[in-house]
């Protein structure tokens, strides 16, 4: 996935950090690829350009702290703090930062970047504040597993598209990879992103025969394959990000628009109709 990419996750996580603390800095980047260090890239609040493009080592400072040890890091004074090394002092005595959070984003057991959120006064940041940093770390981890699950599902579909199975454990694999960009499509935030996903999707039916007359809703369509697949009601639900109740009223439309009486009956029709593989 494209740095690009993840630097717009830490850009609104950033956002949404300042939003629900009321935090009046908050800034962050990432881990560049290859080396032991952490660049500041996004900048939320600050009044200069002193933490702009600031190189930050694996181990020194505050960030550093946080990315040698992948877990959260505070001080309530930044320069006379005893925790910290103080390479970065100045930058930061530029900015008038005291109290500081650093929050590691950690993707399958890397650490990909940090999220910093300060005061520009030496007190107690909070557990609230520090408990919506961490939470902050969350959504940007998720969304990036998100994203490159989502790759590694497309780059399997684009190998060999619109051929058929050979055989039933095959197929199976398909209507598992097809169920699975269908749940992560409306959790993608990114548009072009989730255009491509739906784009995979039609490359998993282009193989089917279809036939007129029948047209769901997109999110019927992801609930059947996610039945397809062998999932309940709630593993659906929580798979599409929506309650099991709201999966059962998309499973009746669509079994009534496909003329079934069971779940099973609306797979089959499904696939008659060349909506799922």
């Amino acid at each position: 996935m494209a740095d690009g990419s993840a630097s717009v996750e830490i850009r609104r996580a950033l956002i949404r950090l300042r939003r629900t603390t009321g935090l009046p800095v908050a800034f962050g980047g990432l881990v560049e690829s290859g080396r032991r260090q952490m660049r500041i890239s996004e900048l939320n609040g600050t009044a200069t350009p002193a933490l702009s493009a600031l190189a930050v080592t694996s181990g020194n400072g505050l960030g550093g702290k946080a990315v040698a040890l992948a877990r959260p890091c505070a001080v309530t004074d930044y320069s006379s703090s005893r925790q910290i090394s103080h390479e970065y002092d100045t930058a930061v005595a530029a900015e008038g930062l005291r109290s500081v959070v650093a929050v590691p984003v950690v993707v399958r057991r890397r650490v990909r970047g940090v999220l910093y959120g300060a005061l520009r006064d030496a007190r107690p940041l909070g557990d609230i504040t520090l408990t919506a940093a961490v939470a902050a770390a969350r959504d940007v981890e998720q969304a990036l597993v998100l994203r490159e699950e989502a790759r590694d599902l497309m780059a399997a579909v684009r190998a060999e598209p619109g051929r058929a199975p050979a055989d039933g454990s095959a197929w199976e694999q398909v209507r598992e990879a097809h169920a699975a960009l269908r749940a992560l499509a409306p959790r993608i935030a990114d548009e072009a992103l989730r255009a491509e996903l739906l784009a995979a999707c039609g490359l998993l039916t282009s193989g089917v025969p279809r036939s007129d007359g029948v047209s769901l809703a997109p999110r019927e369509v992801d609930v059947l394959a996610c039945v397809a697949a062998g999932a309940t009601n709630a593993v659906a639900a929580e798979r599409l990000g929506v309650t099991a109740e709201t999966v059962k009223g998309y499973l009746r439309s669509a079994m009534r628009k496909l003329g079934s009486r069971t779940r099973g009956e609306a797979v089959v029709a499904a696939r008659r109709a060349g909506l799922l593989p």
